[in-house]
């Protein structure tokens, strides 16, 4: 019977989570570097609006680590960093503004020390904003929680990313943390006055990619 109430609870704050972050039927569709809606599943380079700020999102080894899990950007302007799959969590055809989402990297050339699925996560500590974005499979240095696209206040291909927890203990913009030797480590802050802001560019086949040591 305990644990027939365990699951009735857990399947009970599932439900009304994902309901309170139900898109609504006005969400304007996220669109990419061409003006496209960003397919739901659809495989994108997340770039910087702002040039002379660093390249594409990759991975890159921090602190104490073995192997790159920090979500950074690339210290190489002209790399689009790792293709990244955006899938939302219900069955749409197209990525709204107000949908929760997981992001993976989705290169099949990822060093074979990185986890699989390759997912963001949010990790408490290693920076003084508090949360950094790796990939890793440890759940007990995870908060749960969901990614959004959110437009900027200007320019209609212009947005920045935003983390909720399950339960908004941990929400806010997504900024950009920079380590002692020059990592620019994506982080969640609330004390950032300027959001990185990104744009959306759809993967293919000969568009460069990289992993920082």
């Amino acid at each position: 019977m305990k644990n027939t109430n365990t699951f009735t609870l857990f399947a009970l704050f599932f439900l009304v989570a994902i309901t309170t972050h139900l898109p609504s039927a006005t969400a304007q569709p996220v669109l990419d570097t061409e003006g496209n809606p960003l397919r739901n599943g659809g495989t994108y380079y997340i770039l910087p609006v702002i040039r002379g700020f660093g390249g594409g999102i990759e991975l890159a080894q921090t602190g104490n680590d073995t192997c790159p899990l920090t979500v950074a950007l690339s210290r190489s302007e002209v790399s689009d960093g790792i293709p990244i799959t955006i899938s939302s969590l219900f069955r749409i055809l197209f990525v709204t503004e107000r949908s929760p989402l997981e992001l993976s990297f989705s290169d099949t050339d990822l060093p074979s020390c990185i986890p699989t699925p390759p997912k963001w996560n949010i990790v408490k500590g290693e920076t003084a904003e508090g949360w950094s974005i790796k990939v890793t499979d440890d759940d007990s240095e995870q908060e749960p929680g969901w990614f959004y696209i959110q437009k900027y206040d200007y320019g209609a291909k212009f947005y920045q990313l935003v983390f909720r927890s399950h339960d908004d203990a941990v929400s806010g913009d997504i900024g950009i943390d920079f380590d002692s030797d020059g990592t620019k480590r994506l982080v969640v802050t609330r004390y950032n006055k300027y959001p990185f802001l990104v744009q959306f560019k759809l993967a293919d086949d000969d568009s460069s990619r990289s992993v920082a040591a």
